[in-house]
C-alpha cells in the first residue's frame, strides 16, 4: 500500500475554491526546498489552456513567478480566483494601473468583501504616488474610506489603508497605530507589516521594527527587502551573526544580488573585527591620496594621452597597474614610465603595490601632519564622525568621503535613502554639529 503525505498540496487535482484557500496552501509548498522544487516541476507539466492552464497560472503565482502568472491567467477573465490572483501578481510587479482595474471590477462584484476593495485602493494609491500626485492620492483615500462599507472599516485592509492615509498626511504615530491594528487582525498581511516595520524603524521604534521584520521573515517566499532591513537592524544591535544569516539567505536564493553579497561580507568581517582607530586613520589617508586625479600632476602629453586611453584617471587606478601592463600599451615607453614612477614615489607609492604595503608606506611618508589633510574641518574624512553602520552606509552610498561632502546633502535627501530614518538623521546631525557643520538648508 502506498502511503501519501496528506499535507502535500496537489496542484493538479485538489480543489481551489478561493484565493484565501490558495494562500493557505503556500506554507506546504515552501516547507522544504525539495517540496518547492517538486511543486515547480508539477507546474511545468501542466498545459496552458483549459483547467490545466488555470491551475498552471495559480501555481506560477504560488511559486513566485509573477510574470508567468500574469501571462497565463490573462485568458481567465471570468474566473474570479484567477482574476484576483492575477491582480495580486500585477501589484507585485508594480503594474499598478492594471492591478487597480482588476481589483475594482472584483470589488464591484463583491462589495462587502474587504480584500478586493483593499487591493483596488492600494493599487490605485500606488499609481498616483508613482505619478507624484500626492495631494490627489490623499483626496482619493479620504473619499474612498469615508464611503466604504462598515465591513471594510473593521478589516485589516481598512486599517492598513487608514494607516497609509495618516502616513501621507505626515502623521507617523497615527499611521503606526493603524498598521498595528491591521497587524493584529491579520499578521500575514505582508504589505501592511512591511509598512509598519519600515515606518517604525524610520521613527526610532527599533524594537517594534525588529519584531515585525522577524515575523515577516517567517512568511514564505522570502522578501529580499525584509531580509535586508532585518540584517541592518541586527548589525545595529551588534548581532553580526544574525545579520550574516539574513544576507546569506538572500545570496543563496538570489545569487545575482550584489548588494546582499557586500553586506554579507561586511557582517562576516564584523563577527571577528576589532576597532583600530589608528589603522582607520591610515586607511582614510591612503584613500584620500588614491582619489587624487592624474591631471593634478605635470605629465608629458604622450604619457597623459596614454593614461587617458587606458581609462586611468586617479592614482588609485595607476597603482593597480604593473610596469609590464603599462609598457605593453602602444606608445607608452620608458620615458613615460619614469615619469609615472616619480609621481607615485612622491606620494610613497609604487606600481603594483599591495594595499597593506601602501597603508604602511603612507604612514611612514606622513609620520607628521599628513599633507593631504587640510586645516579646513570640512575636508576631514567621514570616519572622524564614528557613525553607526546604518548611517555610515548611507553616506557611503551617497559617495561622501568628507564632512563637507555630507553637508552638501539635505535632510530630505538623506531621509529618502533606504534604511535611513529619523534616528540616523539625528545621529548624523549631532555628529556634524560637533565639528560646527550643518546639513544643506539648515
Amino acid at each position: 500500500m502506498t502511503v501519501t503525505d496528506e499535507s502535500t498540496f496537489d496542484l493538479a487535482h485538489d480543489p481551489i475554491p478561493s484565493f484565501a484557500a490558495l494562500v493557505q496552501e503556500r506554507s506546504k509548498i515552501y516547507a522544504t526546498l525539495k517540496s518547492l522544487e517538486r511543486f515547480k516541476r508539477t507546474v511545468e507539466t501542466l498545459g496552458t489552456s483549459g483547467e490545466e492552464g488555470r491551475r498552471r497560472g495559480l501555481g506560477q503565482w504560488l511559486a513566485g513567478d509573477h510574470q508567468g502568472a500574469v501571462a497565463t491567467l490573462a485568458q481567465y477573465e471570468n474566473d474570479d480566483v484567477a482574476a484576483f490572483t492575477r491582480a495580486n501578481a500585477l501589484l507585485s510587479l508594480e503594474r499598478f494601473d492594471e492591478a487597480a482595474k482588476l481589483f475594482q471590477e472584483l470589488s464591484q462584484k463583491y462589495p462587502s468583501e474587504p480584500r478586493p476593495r483593499g487591493g483596488y485602493l492600494d493599487a490605485h494609491l500606488e499609481a498616483l504616488l508613482a505619478a507624484e500626485k500626492n495631494d490627489e492620492a490623499i483626496a482619493f483615500l479620504e473619499k474612498e474610506l469615508a464611503s466604504a462599507p462598515v465591513e471594510f472599516g473593521d478589516s485589516a485592509e481598512g486599517a492598513y489603508m487608514r494607516g497609509r492615509l495618516h502616513e501621507l498626511q505626515n502623521d507617523p504615530s497615527q499611521a503606526i497605530e493603524r498598521y498595528r491594528d491591521a497587524n493584529q487582525i491579520d499578521p500575514t498581511h505582508r504589505r501592511n507589516a512591511f509598512r509598519l516595520a519600515h515606518l517604525a524603524e524610520r521613527n526610532g521604534f527599533d524594537n517594534l521594527a525588529l519584531t515585525t521584520y522577524e515575523s515577516l521573515a517567517t512568511l514564505l517566499p522570502i522578501d529580499r527587502r525584509v531580509m535586508t532591513n532585518l540584517g541592518v537592524l541586527y548589525e545595529d544591535l551588534g548581532r553580526d551573526q544574525d545579520a550574516a544569516t539574513c544576507y546569506d539567505t538572500i545570496v543563496r536564493n538570489f545569487p545575482g544580488d550584489r548588494k546582499a553579497r557586500l553586506y554579507l561580507n561586511d557582517a562576516l568581517a564584523g563577527i571577528h573585527m576589532y576597532y583600530d582607530e589608528d589603522m582607520e586613520k591610515k586607511e582614510d589617508r591612503l584613500n584620500q591620496i588614491l582619489r587624487i586625479p592624474i591631471t593634478d600632476f605635470e605629465l608629458s602629453v604622450r604619457a597623459r594621452n596614454c593614461l587617458s586611453k587606458m581609462n586611468i584617471i586617479t592614482l588609485g587606478d595607476l597603482v593597480r597597474q604593473t610596469e609590464h601592463e603599462l609598457l605593453s600599451y602602444k606608445n607608452f615607453g620608458e620615458t613615460s614610465l619614469t615619469e609615472i614612477k616619480e609621481i607615485l614615489a612622491s606620494k610613497g607609492l609604487r606600481l603594483g603595490m599591495a594595499r597593506e604595503e601602501a597603508v604602511a608606506s603612507i604612514s611612514r611618508a606622513h609620520s607628521g601632519e599628513p599633507a593631504v589633510e587640510s586645516d579646513d574641518v570640512r575636508n576631514k574624512p567621514v570616519s572622524e564622525l564614528k557613525l553607526s553602520i546604518r548611517a555610515r552606509r548611507t553616506v557611503e552610498n551617497l559617495g561622501c568621503m568628507t564632512l563637507g561632502e555630507i553637508a552638501q546633502h539635505s535632510e530630505e535627501e538623506l531621509l529618502g535613502m533606504p534604511n535611513f530614518g529619523v534616528t540616523s538623521l539625528l545621529e548624523l546631525r549631532n555628529k556634524l554639529n560637533e565639528f560646527g557643520i550643518s546639513l544643506k538648508g539648515e
